[in-house]
């Protein structure tokens, strides 16, 4: 039986993402099924609501990647539109937060906020938007004629995006729909009215669609930068981290969190929620013997040398994935991975810290991707896996995980049947929802803005 919550201990914050755009997700296993098919997604997101989820994310990938000219199929492609598949999915869930990766630079404000503002609408109010921005001219090459944005002004434009949208989602105040069949009228006059005038978006109109249930759909940031970190504690209502490892994800936690007093923001304002995978079995051997294994489906010998050739910028086919690294350098102007953030700058300097680390451990190439890599997050019996989890929000390292199962869409249905209810019974994980919506799971207040009628409008339209 689930307990009450604990006294003095923190709530976890659970989240699960459908794998796909990295190479996390074992596609070759007989038990994997479509990365695709919309039966693959429905399983997957009703498998989190059950097990009370805050949320089911769906990245995005804007462009098939390609490594030396040809598609990148170990990231699994062919992902369909994430908020289309939203949007079916908000008809056959009924508390599960819905979030989705969005483009603020390859998109515009008015069609991006109206899309979130109608799932946030057919879900009741459980729409996120993880704001991402990208300076790749290979990407951008699907969206406008030699079109990218520099990197030093992609985050100006995300910013006024956001800002963009939340002027369009208040535009309609609350009342705004009267529907007084009495006095014969439906509508505020001066509804959706807007106008913004900025760097990046000159617009003005009437915005289409009613303010979204929340206010505005939650907001999720993942930048690691400082430019990115000081977004996140300016703009964001989730972050989602790279560090899992406890002792790197607590210098994130106290670094982000610290930059919030100076946009009047307080702790519980922003969660954060590093990426996961877990692996549970019915002891700790069994559990590390089978992550063991997944680890090495996930690094095979192709995408061991395919990870060094993205570093390297060459042709390493020639070598032996379980010989030494190469001891030839970099070639800083040559990318083989087109369409990845991953390895963009400092390749020279990752290459080196590659090196010194094979050489100080006596690691082969497969060995080192591996290593490097990280493995599985959490691994154990069940009993394991929840005390690990526990211990990390509970001493600073998160608010919670977003969990990515190496398969799909199967992954996390035993963490969801024998780790779920250990939690709850610790009381610090919901027995239940309490409320409809994504910011009340994540203990969000609903963000309403500014009330932008205009009396003047108004009267002057009656």
């Amino acid at each position: 039986m689930s307990g009450p919550p604990a006294a003095g201990r923190k709530q976890v914050h659970l989240a699960a993402q459908l794998p796909g755009i990295h190479n996390v997700t074992v596609w070759s296993d007989p038990r994997a099924r479509s990365q695709i098919a919309f039966d693959s997604f429905l399983h997957l997101a009703q498998t989190a609501e059950r097990g009370r989820f805050d949320f089911f994310f769906l990245a995005e990938g804007l462009r098939l990647r390609e490594h030396k000219g040809q598609l990148y199929d170990l990231d699994v492609v062919g992902r369909p539109d994430n908020l289309t598949q939203l949007s079916a999915l908000a008809a056959v869930t009924t508390r599960l937060g819905l979030a989705a990766t969005v483009n603020a630079t390859f998109n515009e404000p008015y069609e991006v906020a109206r899309r979130l503002a109608t799932l946030d609408h057919l879900s009741a109010g459980r729409t996120a938007w993880n704001v991402v921005t990208s300076s790749d001219a290979f990407t951008g090459e699907n969206f406008r004629r030699g079109g990218f944005l520099a990197e030093a002004d992609r985050y100006a434009r995300a910013a006024e995006f956001l800002a963009t949208a939340r002027e369009l989602w208040d535009s309609w105040a609350d009342g705004d729909v009267r529907a007084d069949a009495v006095a014969g009228a439906y509508l505020r006059p001066g509804a959706g009215r807007f106008a913004h005038r900025g760097r990046h978006f000159d617009i003005s109109g009437r915005f289409t669609t009613p303010r979204p249930p929340q206010g505005h759909p939650v907001i999720i940031q993942a930048g690691d930068s400082d430019t990115g970190r000081e977004f996140a504690a300016a703009e964001a209502d989730v972050v989602f981290s790279k560090y899992n490892r406890l002792d790197q994800a607590r210098s994130f936690y106290r670094d982000v969190k610290g930059r919030l007093a100076r946009h009047g923001r307080t702790p519980d304002r922003l969660k954060i929620l590093p990426t996961a995978t877990v692996v549970v079995a019915d002891s700790d051997a069994e559990a590390a013997a089978y992550a063991d294994e997944i680890t090495r489906a996930q690094v095979s010998p192709q995408t061991a040398i395919a990870h060094l050739e993205a570093v390297w910028g060459r042709d390493l086919s020639g070598y032996d994935p379980d010989g030494p690294l190469p001891d030839i350098d970099p070639d800083p102007d040559s990318l083989t991975l087109k369409g990845h953030s991953l390895f963009r700058r400092g390749r020279a300097e990752t290459a080196r810290r590659w090196r010194a680390l094979a050489e100080r451990r006596g690691l082969s190439i497969r060995e080192l991707v591996i290593e490097i890599s990280g493995g599985q997050t959490f691994v154990g019996a069940p009993r394991t896996v929840a005390d690990a989890i526990d211990h990390f929000v509970q001493t600073g390292g998160a608010d919670g995980f977003v969990l990515v199962p190496h398969l799909t869409p199967t992954g996390l249905d035993d963490f969801v049947a024998r780790v779920v209810p250990l939690l709850q019974e610790e009381g610090v994980f919901r027995p239940d929802y309490t409320s409809r919506t994504l910011r009340d799971h994540l203990g969000l207040p609903h963000d309403r803005g500014e009330d932008t009628a205009d009396p003047a409008a108004e009267e002057e339209a009656s």
